[in-house]
């Protein structure tokens, strides 16, 4: 046996190895998913347009002149061709303009923030749909799901009806993570103190995958859950058992669930206090905190408030020196 066919034989568990993944961004399952999909399988063929040729090109050169071959014309005195110029230089521009035009315009089309206008192609939304609104906080280490709609919530398990819009908003309790399901929707971040958006529809019944892709810490390995996309009657089963199974969600519940925790496991609640997302998006869930709003509500107030008024006595509207403008000036820069 050569080495040749030896090498061989060792590569063939690998590609058994790989022949058992299931490459979920070039097989999605939503809508917004597959045109993203699209985007990224349209933007490597443009590409490789590129880079497969000038790597053939290279094998093809560095072989039919190599040292040992006589029979080619060698001229050392060659510097210049306009031919050879036109084409390294007007592919390049042109497959940059090409991936730039559709980079800008699949961006803004699968804008997170941007409500939908279809479920799927030739399948537009009717103007009286309501899609499915989940309220997700991203905790150490696991998922809460508000359903405002249904009046439940759930941990480590999300599920929506197909072909209904979905409508996520999202913040997080402690740190920075990105809500991600492959098949449904590009990854979207969560922040304390801030909400996110992210505009989705599955489009196929099963159970997928979903887990942060933003390092938040020792059990971010842990930090997933399921999506489950489910026809509409079974997902009206899943609201009903969920409230026939579930606990109570308030604030002294949701004091205990924001503990750090590995590997937990799926909870439903079948009621949660009112407003208790709002509270948790304004870091104000514990009692005697003054809510973000409210505080930037009282700001916004007292600016108002301050119009007009005459200037504190130390203030200078016209420096008598050159160092007296430096703050301001720095202000200005920075």
């Amino acid at each position: 046996m050569t080495v040749k066919h030896l090498r061989g034989l060792l590569l063939l568990p690998l590609a058994l190895l790989l022949g058992g993944c299931h490459l979920v961004l070039l097989s999605p399952s939503g809508d917004v998913a597959r045109q993203q999909s699209d985007v990224m399988i349209i933007t490597t063929i443009i590409i490789a347009l590129i880079i497969v040729p000038v790597l053939i090109a290279i094998g093809v050169i560095a072989w039919r002149y190599r040292s040992s071959n006589e029979k080619v014309r060698h001229d050392p005195e060659w510097d210049h061709s306009p031919q050879l110029e036109l084409v390294v230089w007007a592919a390049p521009v042109l497959i940059i303009i090409i991936v730039g035009a559709i980079s800008w315009i699949g961006t803004h089309q699968l804008d997170p923030y941007r409500s939908l206008t279809r479920v799927a192609p030739g399948k537009p939304i009717a103007a009286d749909t309501k899609p499915l609104e989940v309220e997700v906080v991203s905790l150490r280490w696991k998922w809460l799901f508000f359903y405002p709609q249904y009046g439940i919530a759930t941990v480590n398990q999300l599920a929506a009806p197909v072909n209904v819009p979905i409508k996520f908003k999202l913040t997080s309790d402690t740190m920075m993570d990105s809500f991600f399901v492959p098949a449904l929707a590009g990854q979207i971040y969560t922040m304390p103190g801030m909400q996110t958006m992210l505009h989705a529809v599955i489009n196929k019944p099963g159970q997928y995958k979903g887990f942060s892709a933003n390092y938040s810490g020792a059990g971010f390995t842990d930090m997933r859950f399921s999506f489950d996309g489910m026809n509409p009657q079974d997902f009206k089963d899943w609201v009903a058992k969920v409230r026939a199974q579930g606990t109570d969600l308030d604030r002294s519940a949701y004091d205990q669930l924001r503990q750090p925790d590995r590997n937990a496991p799926v909870h439903y609640y079948a009621h949660f206090e009112s407003g208790l997302y709002t509270r948790i998006l304004n870091r104000c869930v514990d009692p005697g905190q003054v809510c973000a709003s409210q505080m930037m509500s009282a700001d916004a107030k007292a600016g108002h408030a301050m119009q007009g008024m005459p200037a504190p006595a130390d203030h200078v509207d016209a420096p008598s020196s050159g160092n007296a403008a430096a703050p301001a000036q720095a202000a200005k820069t920075h």
